[in-house]
């Protein structure tokens, strides 16, 4: 795996060098999947696309033009559809099976993963299908708002974890029928099943504890990626593109004080350091796209300049306008290195006036095999 990051989610600069590595990684040492932070049935009509498997879709603007989820911006942006359009170009008259994929890892967007579920029992699982389907309405019985369901089960209605788990089993045990005849089309069934399942854990634990929903978030990507691994094979090769908070070693950052892990930490423990490669991405100021709060309209916000005393603050000292750094076991020992610094982490809310709390103390050279730093950049460009 290539964890590649970003400091916010609303960043040009993150989005074109990932893309950029990604090229070469598939290209150079065939890398045969991109796994994203983002919703498992709305990226997986982009996946259909660059697949050349989307004939009602002219080019990837349109498929972006249908994400609604909010934040859109995330990945409706002319850099993913850059992407998109060159690796359709790439799988171009490549077998099915060497075409290079990209999809969603995240737990959320699990209102349009039943749709896509049912409508793919209805066709293939048809004598489960209306059993499937009563399990899954315990949970869209709530005008397709998880909170409102997590609110309702924290003030004591029965939770729907059984019927979610429910749906799972039925899928579970006809894999070797459905999957013998589609593997693919069960994958992705078996996938938009999970999605079910573990988006009911995760807004059902955020109402309380913040480490344990984070956890349960953190659960179902890494378990999307290993899926994801498995399907292509002993030898495949995937990249990851998520948060620095995500991709980055939890366990050089706070976060592991508070009981909190992360894909970074957990692929570095399971398949071994020398099968991971971390990048983080950080900036001195420039602007970004985000709202105010959750649901806000976006907003193209100022960052303001690093603060005092920060990683980024440092780095932004350096006399060149982008540079990456990378971090060996000796650059691990080096005293400088040994206290944390912050580092700074934007998310899709943001408000720049509070820019203290935004700061991850870190150990740069443990969290990452690599950062890379733009002393300036610029918001992403939304389509239209």
């Amino acid at each position: 795996l290539v964890l590649l990051g970003e400091a916010s989610h609303g960043t040009h600069e993150y989005y074109h060098w990932r893309s950029e590595l990604s090229k070469k990684l598939i290209q150079e040492h065939g890398f045969g999947f991109i796994v994203v932070e983002g919703d498992w049935a709305s990226i997986y009509r982009l996946n259909k696309y660059v697949k050349g498997l989307d004939s009602a879709s002219a080019s990837a603007l349109d498929v972006l033009r249908t994400f609604d989820r909010w934040p859109q911006w995330m990945w409706a942006n002319t850099d993913v559809a850059h992407l998109a359009e060159w690796l359709r170009e790439y799988n171009a008259g490549r077998p099915l099976n060497e075409m290079v994929g990209f999809y969603g890892m995240d737990v959320y967007g699990q209102w349009e993963a039943m749709e896509d579920l049912l409508e793919y029992t209805r066709e293939h699982l048809p004598h489960r299908h209306d059993e499937i389907s009563r399990n899954l309405n315990c949970f869209a019985g709530f005008g397709s708002d998880e909170w409102q369901y997590a609110r309702a089960v924290a003030a004591g209605q029965a939770a729907c974890s059984e019927n979610l788990e429910r749906v799972v089993e039925i899928l579970r045990n006809y894999e070797t029928k459905l999957a013998g005849n589609d593997p693919k089309g069960y994958f992705r069934a078996k996938q938009n099943a999970l999605v079910m399942k573990n988006a009911e854990s995760f807004y059902r634990l955020a109402v309380g504890s913040s480490a344990e929903s984070w956890n349960s978030r953190v659960d179902h990507m890494w378990l999307t990626v290993q899926r994801l691994l498995q399907f292509h094979g002993n030898d495949a090769k995937g990249i990851v593109w998520a948060h620095n908070t995500h991709v980055g070693d939890s366990r050089a950052t706070t976060m592991a004080l508070h009981n909190q892990y992360n894909i970074g930490s957990l692929s570095r423990a399971e398949l071994g350091e020398q099968q991971v490669y971390i990048i983080g991405f950080g900036t001195r100021t420039g602007t970004v796209n985000a709202g105010s709060q959750w649901g806000a309209a976006m907003q193209v916000m100022r960052v303001p300049e690093a603060q005092p005393g920060s990683l980024d603050h440092y780095l932004g000292m350096i006399k060149y306008p982008q540079f990456f750094m990378r971090f060996q076991d000796a650059d691990r020992q080096h005293p400088l290195l040994a206290e944390p610094l912050g580092h700074r982490a934007i998310g899709v809310t943001y408000n720049p006036r509070r820019e203290a709390g935004n700061y991850v103390p870190t150990l740069p050279a443990w969290r990452y095999d690599a950062l890379i730093f733009f002393q300036q950049t610029r918001a992403l460009n939304p389509v239209k």
